[in-house]
């Protein structure tokens, strides 16, 4: 396959402006946890795994989840916190390397709700809260569910972090709502089985999250970007749906879109697959279509090696390079988050804006462990 790589990266270093953000090009770097951050701490070699990739063209970091100020967000040790004075101090540092090194980052504000780690001795014993205290696999119930008290004290959580990550020199905040974590419990009709305000139809069961927003728009400036990350998928179901037609997407989005967020990041495992019947649009076009919202869209970019070939498997001959180009070309979303071919790769970005995608380092899941 012949690709014409100055296309490349002439698509991918538009600016694009997410409210008072403008990003240099559209290339995100999507939040992946990994757990390096003893005490809740992010120290120096946390700030330097996402200064190099700053460095290294990346547009626009989310940085890996992090837990909100809550005392059931979340329970292993070495996940970053977003709450305490070491812990933001850790991340004002990481910020400033981050600006330092030419780059722009956001936090990713994080609570897992009835999600529990595996094999991580926790560092609180504070219950499992969720809608109906039900875990994402369906089984009974086995932690708290929350009443008025519990939620408003989640969205003051997260207004509050939203507000400590505009303070300290963060450039906008990301909210986790996708993949089965709190927010998303409240989504799926699964988790959550309230008979109140919060549950039952697919808009009630948006409500909590779109009073988280409100909160958090709130509670920052007008002009500070606020992203909220959604999906169909949880990490307990790949094959679940929070809607099934394009009506039942819109009347779930409109809410947050009307709470003020700025931006969606629509989370898919392949970028290429279409979300709904009789149209190519993937999640992030369909979003971008009904909310009239900038989308980041994300899904296995880059996993083929050398992001020259297609993909092996499913949608093999859409997920190519040129497909990804014209997609962003007719502006069915505005930007691109690669997770994974980043961290075998610090370099991916500027080798792709660069013209010089030959000598991109090929995927090695494996090797993952020891790459920094």
């Amino acid at each position: 396959m012949i690709v014409d790589v100055s296309r490349a990266a002439e698509v991918l270093s538009r600016p694009v402006t997410l409210n008072g953000l403008t990003v240099p090009n559209r290339i995100v770097m999507a939040p992946m946890t990994r757990m390096f951050s003893p005490g809740g701490i992010p120290g120096a070699d946390v700030s330097s795994y996402y200064a190099r990739r700053a460095a290294a063209g990346v547009g626009l970091i989310v940085t890996e989840g992090t837990y909100v100020g809550h005392e059931s967000a979340g329970q292993t040790d070495r996940v970053p916190r977003f709450h305490g004075a070491e812990q933001l101090a850790g991340w004002a540092q990481v910020a400033a390397d981050v600006h330092a090194a030419g780059g722009k980052i956001v936090p990713q504000l994080w609570h897992i709700g009835m999600v529990r780690s595996q094999g991580e001795p926790p560092y609180t014993d504070a219950p499992a809260v969720g809608p109906s205290g039900i875990r994402g696999d369906g089984s009974d119930a086995t932690g708290k569910a929350m009443t008025q008290r519990d939620l408003d004290d989640v969205i003051g959580a997260f207004a509050t972090a939203a507000a400590d990550a505009e303070r300290i020199g963060f450039d906008g905040v990301e909210l986790h709502g996708a993949h089965g974590y709190l927010l998303d419990q409240f989504h799926w009709a699964e988790t959550n089985r309230r008979d109140d305000s919060y549950g039952g139809h697919p808009v009630a069961r948006t409500k909590f999250s779109a009073e988280i927003v409100a909160a958090v728009r709130a509670a920052v400036s007008p002009d500070f970007p606020v992203i909220f990350r959604y999906s169909q998928w949880k990490q307990q179901n790949y094959n679940a749906r929070l809607a099934e037609t394009p009506q039942e997407l819109e009347a779930i989005l409109a809410p947050l879109a009307a709470a003020g967020v700025d931006a969606f990041h629509a989370s898919t495992r392949r970028y290429w697959l279409p979300e709904f019947d009789d149209s190519d649009l993937n999640l992030a076009g369909w979003t971008k279509k009904l909310t009239g919202k900038p989308t980041i869209t994300v899904g296995s970019v880059g996993l083929d090696g050398d992001f020259l070939r297609a993909f092996t498997g499913e949608g093999a001959e859409l997920g190519t390079i040129d497909n990804l180009l014209d997609r962003l070309e007719r502006d069915e979303f505005d930007l691109v988050a690669v997770g994974r071919a980043l961290l075998q790769d610090p370099e991916w970005a500027v080798k792709v804006l660069g013209g010089r995608m030959d000598e991109l380092k090929p995927y090695d899941a494996a090797a993952l462990k020891t790459l920094s």
